[in-house]
């Protein structure tokens, strides 16, 4: 975190109970994923932190109402940067490369613009009150200045890199 930017609460970020399981549901299946919603106080499976952290396993994607939009996203985004023959044998964990990490990063952004009440910029402020960390201290700043790598990774494989428009 950057010393002038104050400490974000990450109590305020989007949940999927905030902007439903259809839109979701509907963006994971463009990329022939599963949203199975996980009853609320029930373990998430093959959540990688567990929590209310979203999981994946296989071609499904786990989610409770109160796991937030940016790790559904980034959960999905991990699915979807992987061959097709490599999703069957996901459990929890499915980065084998800083590469596949950063491009699902930059996915998970580029996701959000197709939910609507989400979009790249409340999914960036929701990702940096979460904790991630970048080089050049926010989301927002590696995206459009330090994430080309991430950019390829994605268009090299024929994945989108906006939905906007």
């Amino acid at each position: 975190m950057h010393p002038e930017h104050p400490a974000p609460d990450p109590g305020s970020v989007l949940r999927l109970a905030d902007i439903g399981e259809d839109a979701p549901r509907s963006l994971l299946a463009r990329f022939g994923l599963m949203l199975a919603p996980v009853a609320d106080g029930e373990p998430i499976p093959g959540s990688f932190w567990g929590d209310e952290e979203a999981g994946i396993i296989g071609t499904t994607v786990y989610a409770r109402g109160d796991t937030p939009v940016h790790s559904l996203l980034h959960e999905a985004g991990h699915l979807i940067v992987l061959p097709a023959e490599r999703r069957a044998g996901v459990h929890t964990d499915a980065t084998d490369s800083v590469e596949e990490e950063d491009a699902t990063c930059y996915l998970q952004i580029v996701l959000a613009d197709a939910l609507p009440g989400v979009g790249r910029d409340r999914l960036m402020a929701d990702m940096d009150a979460w904790g991630y960390t970048f080089r050049l201290g926010s989301s927002r700043a590696w995206f459009e200045r330090d994430a080309e790598n991430a950019r390829r990774f994605l268009l090299d494989r024929g994945l989108p890199v906006d939905l906007r428009g």
